[in-house]
Parts: C-alpha cells; structure tokens; sequence
C-alpha cells in the first residue's frame, strides 16, 4: 500500500459505518462499495481508515471470498462467513455469532462487519446477534435497536434472520 500524507493519511469512512456496539462492533457496507459501483481507490482509502482506527478484524458476510485479497495487502486481519442460503441459515448463524463473541471476548478486538450491501441481510444479522448475546430480551427490541441505530428499517429478510435466532433458540 502507498504511503500517505496529510488527511488522506487518516482515510476515509466506509459507506453507513455505524456503530453497533460502541468501539467495539460497526458495520458497513462492503469496503470499496458494492458491485457496479465499487472501486479500488475507495477500497483501499476505506481500509487506510479502519487500520487508523484501530480494527483489529474484517468479517466478510459475503457468500463470494471479494476484497480478501485486499485485506491482507492492507494487513487487516480478516475472518470470511458467509450467511449462505435460507435452508442453512440456522447452522451459518451459530458460527457467526460464535465468532463475533469469541473475538469480542477480548477486549483488545473492534470488529468491523460487512456484507455486499448495508441492507436486510447484514442488519439482519446483527439484530440477531444482540439477541444471542443476551444484549436485548426479545426480537421486536432487537429490531428496533438496529433500525435506531442504522436509520432504516429492517425488511422480512432481516426479519426472517432475526426470526431463525429465537425460534431456534440461538442463544451465548
């Protein structure tokens, strides 16, 4: 990666980062962008930002291994999990929030989560997680603590993923 100076040393933002747990857990959407419109120069300003800031992991949601390559050219270290389809969904939710919490165990880790998009699936997820973590008691407040915090409100795949976490009694 080349050496920067002045602001763009510090970066820049990745696109919707917010913080799901303050310092510790933020998402956003894929570093670079999404699809069509993603792009290498952003990618790399956007992982400059995280290393400024002190991530210690990328965890890619993605069901395709993009932007692994860029983070260990960046040396970020990074965990891939993809979501995969509906009928897995149950054992891909285990993992992942097993590994959120064994990474958040450790007070050194800030974890930034990604997924193609800032949309259902990662919002999704992460209503889930509070859930699992014992960090709300019931899926309608998980839900909205995620649509608070994300200013969008989470559509029936978020929902459904938030939904396969209670009924199947994902739970730390």
């Amino acid at each position: 990666m080349t050496t920067l100076r002045g602001r763009w040393a510090q970066g820049l933002e990745p696109r919707f980062f917010t913080w799901i747990i303050k310092d510790r857990l933020g998402a956003s959407e894929r570093p670079g962008g999404f699809a069509r419109n993603h792009r290498k120069v952003r990618r790399q300003e956007e992982l400059i930002w995280l290393r400024v800031n002190g991530f210690t992991h990328v965890v890619s949601l993605l069901d395709s291994p993009h932007n692994l390559h860029a983070y260990e050219e960046a040396q970020l270290q990074y965990v891939h999990l993809p979501i995969g389809r509906r009928d897995e969904l149950q054992d891909r939710l285990l993992e992942i929030f097993t590994s959120f919490a064994g990474y958040l165990d450790n007070p050194e880790e800030k974890l930034l989560v990604h997924h193609e998009e800032f949309g259902d699936r990662l919002l999704g997820v992460l209503a889930a997680y509070l859930f699992y973590c014992g960090l709300v008691e019931n899926g309608p407040h998980a839900i909205s603590i995620i649509e608070k915090l994300s200013g969008r409100n989470l559509g029936a795949e978020g929902r459904e993923i938030v939904s396969v976490t209670i009924d199947e009694k994902l739970v730390r």
